[in-house]
């Protein structure tokens, strides 16, 4: 494929993307859509409602009106139909906690350069730092996005006559919810951090299985992994690590998987030379930036680490999924 021939307007325009993500960030954070939702007001009616400069507010307002998520009716304003749907707190599709967890990512995607210069990190991990606001973004927004994507995913993958899944490092819990929903006969242990507990235990019990999905703390580096399993799931976790961390990881999870149990891995995935698609690619420097080891890997990689482990019989399911994502499949002996 031939390189894109890029124009100097083009790359400036690349450049200046992240205004773009200033102003969306911030109305998030403001939560300015909830409040437009409601129907049309001035930008001094929300500015006081929401305690803020009113000259600030209206030049924000006018900018997203610009990039279509307002409608400016004269001197109102009101939430255009997408902001609806994905951005205001009201709505059961609110995408606002990825969002916020995109924003406290910008600080170490500034800093890509002294990351690439000492081949480590430049920023603390969302997940394992004291931040409660960074972790409660990035648990929520990782429900946020299972949530795009396993109620079209699950239904295709055959867990009939399993009975026990472990979805390690699973968060809030979505993937294991998603399953049981699913699957009638199926019941599921999310492992993960301690800190994580009551987020999955309130997602949980939003979806009502509190009886069917239980949480387990430990670090699956670290910990042990208790009870036996004949389904493991593993969502979007091996990134965060080298590949010895994901040896550790891949070999637990085998270790505590019933004979002929299935194991599947789910990552931004590679081609094999690595230069593509992009999301992985960008996804990689994402990992350079807020880990000691963490990196996309390609689907040789994937499979070959786990063929490492104990795996066989491995394949990627035909899913077409967002940002280069995929599932590879196998099972134990």
């Amino acid at each position: 494929m031939e390189p894109k021939s890029w124009t100097p307007a083009e790359l400036l325009h690349l450049s200046s993307g992240h205004w773009n993500i200033g102003a969306l960030h911030a109305a998030v954070s403001l939560d300015v859509f909830t409040p437009l939702t409601g129907g049309d007001i001035t930008a001094g009616e929300l500015a006081e409602r929401l305690g803020v400069d009113g000259r600030a507010l209206a030049m924000l307002l006018d900018a997203l009106t610009a990039m279509e998520l307002v409608r400016k009716r004269g001197e109102r304003y009101g939430a255009a139909p997408a902001a609806c749907r994905f951005l205001s707190q009201d709505s059961p599709d609110y995408l606002g906690h990825i969002i916020s967890h995109h924003h406290h990512l910008v600080a170490g995607w500034a800093r890509l350069d002294e990351a690439v210069r000492s081949g480590g990190p430049v920023r603390q991990s969302s997940s394992h730092g004291s931040d409660e606001s960074a972790r409660e973004s990035f648990l929520m927004g990782m429900f946020n996005l299972a949530m795009l994507s396993a109620p079209q995913v699950v239904p295709r993958i055959d867990l009939s006559g399993r009975q026990r899944l472990l979805d390690l490092g699973g968060g809030p819990g979505t993937w294991a919810i998603q399953f049981c929903l699913h699957n009638a006969g199926l019941r599921a242990v999310v492992y993960d951090l301690p800190t994580t507990r009551p987020f999955a235990e309130r997602t949980i019990a939003r979806f009502g299985l509190a009886d069917r999905v239980s949480f387990e703390e430990g670090d699956f580096l670290s910990g042990h992994i208790p009870g036996r399993y004949d389904v493991a799931w593993l969502s979007q976790i091996l990134h965060s690590e080298g590949p010895e961390g994901c040896a550790v990881i891949l070999g637990k999870a085998v270790a505590a998987l019933e004979p002929g149990g299935i194991i599947m891995v789910q990552e931004f995935i590679l081609n094999d030379a690595k230069d593509g698609p992009l999301f992985p690619a960008l996804f990689s420097l994402n990992m350079l930036v807020g880990t000691a080891r963490g990196q996309s890997y390609a689907e040789g990689e994937l499979t070959a680490m786990m063929a490492a482990a104990g795996v066989r019989d491995l394949r990627r399911l035909p899913l077409d999924l967002p940002n280069g994502a995929g599932v590879i499949v196998g099972t134990v002996a």
